[in-house]
Order: C-alpha cells, then sequence, then structure tokens
C-alpha cells in the first residue's frame, strides 16, 4: 500500500502532467479562437435577422395595404394580416435580445412606432369606402410611419452590425494575448507543482493519523477524548479544531437530549389538543396517541387494539395502510356519522402510512377530520339550487311560449331580422330549460326523490335500446356504432329509464367528439359482484389536467365549443350511477380516445345481500 508521502508525490506528478496536457489544450484551442468568432456575435446577429425580416414583412404589409385601396381587399387584408404577425414575432426576437446600450431604447420607439402603425393602418382599413378617403389616410397618416418604422430598424441593424464588426477584432486581440498568458501561466503552475513535490515536509502525516484515531473514537460515541496539538501551522490549527468541535459535540448531545424531552411533552399535549379526531397506530394495531375527540367520540384511547372497536371499516383501513404503505380510505362509505352530545355530525376517516427509512410502514395515522359544516353547506347549495330552478322555470315556460307565438307569426308577420333574432332567443331559451331541467334532475337524485323503480333488467336490452337510438346519427356522422357482451351477462338491479339516461349522455359525448370514420363500441363484462358498462370512442379525448373534475357541474373542457352543453351531463350521469350504487371512472388520452365505465349491482347478488340482511 502507498505511503501518504508517495500518493503526495504521484498526486502533484498527476497534477503537473494535468497542467502541461490543459495548457497544450488550451493553445490550441486559443489558436482556434479568431476562427471561431461567429459563435460570440450570435446574439448581434439574431438583431440584424430581426431587423431585417421586419422591414421586409412591413414592406409586404404596405403593398398589402395598396391592394385594397385599389380595390383587391380580400388579397390584399390576407397579405397585411399574415406579415403583420411575422412583423410581430421579429419585433418580440429583438425586444428579448438587447446586447446594446442604445439598442433597447430604438427597440421600445420600433414597438411604439408598429403600434401607432397598426391603429392607423386599422382606420385605413375602415376607410376604403370612399377610396378618396382611405388614400388620404395612407399618405398623410400611414406612409409616414411606414418610412420612420424602416428608419428605426435599420438604426438598430447598423448598430448590431458595427458592434459585430467591433466584437471580431477584439475577440482576436483578445484571442492573441490570452495564448500569450497561457504560456505564462502554464510555466508558473509547473514550477509551483514541483515546488509542492519537492517541499511537502513529513511532519504532515503523524499528526494526521492521531487525528484519524481521534475520529474513530468519536464514531465509537466516545465524544471525552482530547486531541494534543505542539505545532501552530494548519495541522496544529485542526487539531485545536477538532478538540473544540468534540466540546461543542458533548454540549449538542446534553442540548438535543433535553430538547428532546421537551418537544416530547410539548407535542403530547398539542396532539392532544387537536379539534380533529387523530390517532397514531403502531404497526401491532395498537393505539399510542390519540386527540381528546379521538378518544371521546370513537373511543381511541391509547393502549386500545383498533380490532377491539365496533368499527369494521377502521380495521380495514389500517389493515389495508400496513399492507400498501399508501394512504387509504374506506370503500364503501365517503362518511361516517357519529352523534357528539346528542348532535348529529359526519366525519371522513383517511389512514396515512408513517414510514420508516426503507420505505416500509411503521406505524399509521387515523385522521376522522369533522365534515358536519361542510355537509350542511353542500345541502344548503342544493336547496338554493333546487329553489331557483324552480322559480326560474315558471317564467321562462312563458317566455318560450312567448317566442314561439311570434315565430308563428300569431302576433303579426315578422322581418327577416325579427325572425332571425327570435329563433336565437328561442335556441338560448331551449337550452336554458335544458340546464334547469338538468339542475332539478341533479337535486332530485341527490336528495332521493328521482323516484326510481329499481328491478331486474337484462344488460342487452339496456344496451341495444340506447344504441338504437343513436343508429341514425352514426349513420349520418359516418361513425361505427357496435356493442361487444359477454354471453349469459346476467341482469342487473336498476331503473331502466335512469340507465337509459346514462347511456344517452355517454354516447351523446362520444359521438360530438368523434370525428367522421371513428368509431364507438359499447363493453359489457359481469364479475362477482356486478356488471361494468363501458363506452369507448377514438375521438379527440381529454387532456389529463382536467379528467379529475369532468364529472363537476357546470366544468367544460377549454376549447369546447358552445354547442357541447353547460357541463351537467356527465354531473348528472354521476348522480345516477351512485344513486344505483356503482362507480363511475374515466380513462382518456388526447388524440386516442376516451373510455367511460359504470358498474351497475347484479340484480341475484342484491337479492341475497338483502336475504342477509
Amino acid at each position: 500500500m502507498f505511503s501518504l508521502r508517495r500518493k503526495l508525490a504521484l498526486g502533484f506528478g498527476g497534477l503537473l502532467l494535468i497542467i502541461l496536457i490543459i495548457g497544450l489544450r488550451s493553445v490550441s484551442h486559443l489558436s482556434r479562437l479568431g476562427l471561431s468568432i461567429d459563435v460570440i456575435l450570435r446574439e448581434n446577429y439574431r438583431s440584424v435577422i430581426a431587423c431585417q425580416e421586419m422591414k421586409e414583412s412591413l414592406e409586404r404589409t404596405d403593398s398589402g395595404t395598396l391592394f385594397v385601396l385599389l380595390g383587391q381587399e380580400e388579397p390584399g387584408i390576407d397579405l397585411i394580416r399574415k406579415n403583420e404577425s411575422v412583423f410581430k414575432t421579429a419585433l418580440d426576437a429583438e425586444l428579448n435580445n438587447i446586447t446594446l446600450p442604445a439598442e433597447g431604447e430604438n427597440a421600445r420607439r420600433l414597438r411604439d412606432l408598429f403600434e401607432q402603425y397598426r391603429a392607423v393602418l386599422d382606420k385605413t382599413l375602415e376607410s376604403v369606402r370612399p377610396p378618396a378617403r382611405g388614400q388620404t389616410i395612407y399618405f398623410a397618416e400611414l406612409f409616414p410611419l411606414f418610412n420612420r418604422i424602416k428608419q428605426t430598424a435599420d438604426v438598430i441593424l447598423q448598430m448590431n452590425q458595427k458592434n459585430m464588426s467591433e466584437a471580431n477584432d477584439r475577440a482576436r486581440r483578445s484571442a492573441a494575448s490570452a495564448k500569450r498568458a497561457m504560456y505564462l501561466l502554464l510555466l508558473g503552475g509547473m514550477v509551483v507543482a514541483v515546488g509542492f513535490v519537492l517541499f511537502t515536509r513529513r511532519g504532515i502525516l503523524r499528526p494526521i493519523d492521531r487525528l484519524i484515531q481521534s475520529a474513530e473514537e468519536i464514531k465509537k460515541g466516545n465524544l471525552d477524548l482530547v486531541v494534543p496539538s505542539h505545532s501552530r501551522d494548519e495541522i496544529g490549527r485542526l487539531s485545536a479544531a477538532f478538540n473544540e468541535m468534540a466540546a461543542a459535540l458533548r454540549q449538542s448531545r446534553r442540548a438535543d437530549q433535553n430538547k428532546l424531552a421537551r418537544m416530547q411533552r410539548a407535542t403530547e399535549q398539542t396532539f392532544k389538543s387537536l379539534p380533529d379526531a387523530v390517532a397514531i397506530v403502531d404497526p401491532a394495531g395498537k393505539v399510542e396517541v390519540a386527540t381528546d375527540t379521538a378518544r371521546n367520540v370513537f373511543g381511541l384511547k391509547p393502549e386500545t387494539q383498533i380490532r377491539s372497536l365496533p368499527y369494521p371499516w377502521m380495521r380495514e383501513m389500517i389493515s389495508e395502510t400496513f399492507g400498501t404503505a399508501r394512504t387509504v380510505s374506506p370503500k364503501t362509505e365517503k362518511m361516517i356519522q357519529q352523534f357528539v352530545d346528542g348532535e348529529e355530525h359526519y366525519f371522513r376517516p383517511e389512514a396515512i402510512p408513517i414510514l420508516d427509512h426503507e420505505g416500509l410502514p411503521a406505524g399509521a395515522v387515523l385522521v376522522l377530520k369533522d365534515v358536519t359544516q361542510e355537509r350542511e353547506q353542500e345541502e344548503l347549495k342544493r336547496g338554493v339550487i333546487s329553489t331557483v330552478s324552480h322559480q326560474l322555470n315558471s317564467p321562462l315556460t312563458s317566455i318560450r311560449m312567448a317566442i314561439h307565438l311570434l315565430l308563428d307569426e300569431k302576433a303579426g308577420a315578422l322581418t327577416s331580422k325579427q325572425a332571425e333574432l327570435l329563433t336565437a332567443a328561442r335556441d338560448e331559451s331551449d337550452r336554458l330549460s335544458r340546464i334547469l331541467s338538468d339542475l332539478l334532475n341533479i337535486s332530485r337524485i341527490e336528495s332521493g326523490k328521482a323516484g326510481m323503480s329499481f328491478r331486474p333488467i337484462l344488460p342487452h336490452n339496456l344496451i341495444f335500446e340506447a344504441l338504437e337510438a343513436f343508429s341514425s346519427s352514426c349513420k349520418d356522422r359516418c361513425v361505427n356504432i357496435r356493442a361487444e357482451l359477454e354471453e349469459d351477462l346476467p341482469e342487473v338491479r336498476a331503473d331502466a329509464a335512469q340507465i337509459g339516461q346514462v347511456f344517452a349522455n355517454l354516447l351523446s359525448n362520444a359521438l360530438k367528439h368523434t370525428a367522421a370514420g371513428g368509431s364507438v363500441t359499447v363493453r359489457a363484462r359481469a364479475d362477482d359482484e356486478r356488471v361494468t358498462f363501458s363506452v369507448i370512442d377514438t375521438g379527440t379525448g381529454i387532456p389529463e389536467q382536467y379528467l379529475g373534475r369532468i364529472f363537476e357541474p357546470f366544468f367544460r373542457v377549454p376549447d369546447q365549443s358552445p354547442e357541447s352543453g353547460a357541463g351537467l351531463g356527465l354531473a348528472i350521469v354521476k348522480e345516477i350511477v351512485e344513486a344505483h350504487g356503482g362507480a363511475l371512472k374515466v380513462e382518456s388520452r388526447v388524440g386516442e380516445g376516451s373510455v367511460f365505465s359504470f358498474t351497475l349491482p347484479r340484480a341475484d347478488r342484491s337479492v341475497e345481500a338483502r336475504r342477509m340482511s
């Protein structure tokens, strides 16, 4: 094994070699620097190109204006709009590439002149009738602005070209100077490296050995050692600093122990005073710490086993959290109803794993958040929506009737403009009526007053009835619609009319967003508890960031056409499916299509469950 002295010698020898190689390479690179000046001048080059593009697009815009003034409006306006965009892009490039002191002022002046030019251009285009007025504005206002913009662009162009030439000369002079300096630095580096190799003293080795031994003792936990120090050089100062570090560690250990004890007591007191029901559970399922609410409402007292409490959902959540190391919520219930001091409260439970340094569950935090106020506010919101919808329905019906009577010319003949306005009013009132109807449906379903009639129904009947209603629309849009069903599908327990509305909404959405030549497929498959229905399309798809919100009332994916609806269809679908005891989900990729799936309980399993209960 090499000694430290030999390692230092080898290290400095390698350093010497490295310095030599780097020096030679640097000289070579600096020699080629004069041939690579264009790299330095890229920013000025971009400004030159931008100015040239602005001048060219401005001239084409001016040509388009002349076309319009000469009566060629359509090609002239096309030429103007196209080159306005080119000018704006080049101007933005210049504004974002200011490299010279006076360039920014000229670029901003150019931007202001262009804004004035656009305003006068719009006024000129609006005044082409009669042509003489447009020509007057053009020669009096627009053409002078055209010349000023070109002159300003020329100033910026010449400024950058001049700077490119000056930078080129400076870079070449700098390259020659750097080459000479590099030779000197290379020689100095070689001398320094040789000096380090020759004048390394033996006194470094022994103090370093003592420091190594002391570090090993500290590693074992011995903080009472003192490293002897007899010199005043760097190694002596390092030994003194090492002794100070050991003393600081001793003091820090005592302070940390005291602080840990204080923090533990404070944490326990703070934890107990939290308003929500929170408990920490160890891997054996025993409660370690719990808030007062958790103790009084759910009996989560320290040392209590979760399995001894009368809450099966709690046992399932804790068990799944330890098994999956993921946050878990109950599968069958959204909220837990409890009575606190004779008052009805609702809690939303959640089990959060506590992971160790290896990512394994070392415990779990059981959080039962009191959502009573949230639930009350939700019920209040539903009541307000239902009341407002009912109150608006009657006057809206009268308005729609009046519009239809006017369109039927019961009150006299209409002009074409009047008929056009009334037709638009009729369409908007019909749309508003559908929105109110959807709101009332959501309100009735949420409140349980929808009057659903559940009975056993074959999935084939539900699907083929839904497909029949859309077959002609699909043919008109050249979209292929088909069903892919498993054999011997069991009956489901459902309200045929409500599930028909679910299929109508899903198929309507699929058809709206599927282009000609695409396809819409309805699938159904059964498992031991439920039947899963899927509506699959090859349409435009839904961006991933919106998938979590598409079932919210009034939410519409941005950039959709106004004819796509008010955003209530999928909210109604969600309420109907959940009222049947099912679940709804969506999978989608932009450009590939979407898959909407929902489940309904099997009729035979529902009967067995009712018998067991």
